[in-house]
């Protein structure tokens, strides 16, 4: 049996499904190639029929990412397929994932559909999907709740009307390992040409198992594994591509397997995700949260100071993490500057490196020491394709426990320089306030919240919110970093609205 394990990676399909993540375009597209750099093999773009934004991010990344298949996902019905070719047939290796479910849960209240009537579906969709391509996937959607026997019947029909990978998604996260590694083995026992296709699982993480079960297919002989970075998605998210990665590559004694992930990327991958989707990797999380190399227990430091391997059985440097002493500060010049965003595998354009550079000094001349976390916030925060309409200048806030918080803010709109003062409940609503009034747009704070980047008292904050303008339930989310949690507002608010208005003059989400 083939010893190599396909990657599927499906972040900006259903890790965007995560709720309040919404990616623009130019986001999508920076995700999808630094995808292709990790070394995915097939990237599950979007659902092109959902919406026109959706559609045109899917194309993008079908014409843009090179030397990777690009997947569109589609139900089985003629307009899905037909839309979902016109969006990815531009791509290296174009496929077609098409889905229905088969469980009789899902037959029951959502098809309202009888089995033969979904046999027959079934086989329409895959066949309409090969008609424009020969890489066309078929899921059966809730498939670990679905009947052995009606499902094999179902995967049978979809292998012989042209797909090519099969896919058994535990879509709820109800499985269990040992229960389902024993279902897969009913599969590939019970479907008559399942050995012709490539048969892959996708696990969500319900009941906190989704790489345990994917681990346990891959054991029963499944060869596709589809998850997302930071195990992001619908409700307790996917399985996690980098947990699954590591697992294989780590305990290859006991699986035997390969993946073409390129394991050094995996840190700054799962950065982008977490920066782009405003969603924060818990400290605890393996391979990739802070503390997944970290060690307090001072019997632990002195074994790892004597041998790294007595309590790490990943080099962090493995996956990208760098414990580099390099650190710049404010008489650093340019050059250094440049050459170390080369080593931290950063490519900027003159424009880009000019702005990056910019913000560097201005941090430089509050915070003593600039450290490679410092400068991987800058350029993964802050220098970024978004439309920009205004940029802030100058932020000045008064507060106290006596005083009513009010806030001075200047905006530039090009050449022109913009400043009002408000007043608010605290310091940050204010300077929302202040920018509204400069703005003409009255929004409100869906959601703010605050990560320090670095550490010490000079630590770089950064802020992620969501802001809805009134009687709109449309979310735009903005980011911002600082030394001060306050201009980091200021920033993440002004990115958001800039986000808002671009959409409003061009009718679609900035891309």
């Amino acid at each position: 049996m083939n010893n190599r394990i396909y990657i599927f990676d499906t972040t900006l399909r259903d890790g965007e499904q995560s709720p309040g993540v919404s990616l623009n375009g130019d986001e999508k597209l920076e995700i999808a190639r630094q995808l292709a750099r990790l070394g995915v093999d097939i990237i599950e773009a979007g659902f092109p029929i959902a919406s026109s934004g959706d559609f045109n991010a899917v194309s993008a990344v079908a014409r843009e990412v090179r030397g990777v298949a690009v997947a569109g996902l589609a139900r089985t019905n003629p307009a899905d397929i037909d839309r979902a070719w016109e969006a990815v047939k531009h791509a290296d290796q174009p496929r077609i994932h098409t889905f229905i479910a088969t469980s009789d849960i899902h037959l029951r209240h959502k098809l309202r559909m009888s089995r033969a009537q979904v046999i027959e579906t079934a086989i329409a969709g895959v066949k309409r999907a090969a008609a424009y391509t020969s890489d066309v996937e078929f899921s059966a959607e809730d498939a670990s709740r679905s009947e052995l026997e009606f499902l094999c019947q179902v995967v049978e029909a979809a292998v012989g009307a042209g797909a090519t990978t099969i896919n058994i998604p535990d879509t709820v996260g109800y499985a269990t390992p040992d229960e389902f590694a024993e279902f897969i083995r009913g599969i590939m026992n019970g479907v008559k040409g399942i050995e012709k296709v490539v048969l892959s699982v996708h696990c969500h993480n319900d009941l906190g198992l989704a790489v345990a079960n994917s681990l346990a297919a891959v054991q029963a002989g499944v060869r596709q594994v589809e998850g997302a970075i930071n195990g992001i998605g619908e409700r307790a998210g996917n399985a996690s591509i980098e947990e699954v990665a590591m697992a294989l590559h780590t305990r290859r004694d006991r699986y035997g397997l390969e993946t073409g992930i390129v394991t050094e990327e995996i840190y700054r991958t799962s950065k982008l995700v977490s920066k782009l989707s405003g969603m924060s990797v818990q400290a605890n999380k393996a391979v990739v949260g802070k503390n997944a190399f970290a060690h307090e227990s001072g019997i632990h430091q002195d074994g790892v100071l004597k041998e790294r391997t007595t309590y790490e059985i990943m080099n962090p440097a493995m996956v990208g993490i760098s414990h580099s002493n390099l650190v710049l500060g404010k008489l650093s010049g340019r050059h250094a500057f440049r050459s170390r965003l080369v080593e931290l595998g950063f490519s900027l354009s003159e424009d880009e490196l000019n702005k990056a550079f910019v913000r560097f000094k201005g941090l430089a001349d509050r915070k003593k020491e600039i450290t490679d976390h410092d400068i991987e916030a800058i350029v993964e925060n802050e220098i970024r394709r978004v439309p920009v309409t205004y940029e802030l200048a100058y932020l000045h806030t008064s507060s106290g426990t006596t005083i009513v918080p009010t806030a001075t803010v200047g905006l530039t709109r090009g050449d022109e320089l913009l400043e009002e003062a408000a007043c608010g409940n605290g310091p940050v609503d204010a300077i929302c306030k202040a920018v509204d009034k400069i703005t003409g747009y009255h929004c409100r704070l869906a959601g703010w919240g605050i990560n320090a980047i670095t550490a010490g008292k000079d630590a770089l904050g950064e802020v992620n919110l969501r802001i809805a303008e009134n009687n709109n339930e449309k979310l735009y989310m903005g980011r911002g970093i600082s030394t001060d949690i306050l201009e980091a507002s200021a920033r993440a608010y002004v990115n958001a609205v800039n986000k808002m208005i671009y959409e409003k003059k061009n009718g679609r989400p900035a891309e």
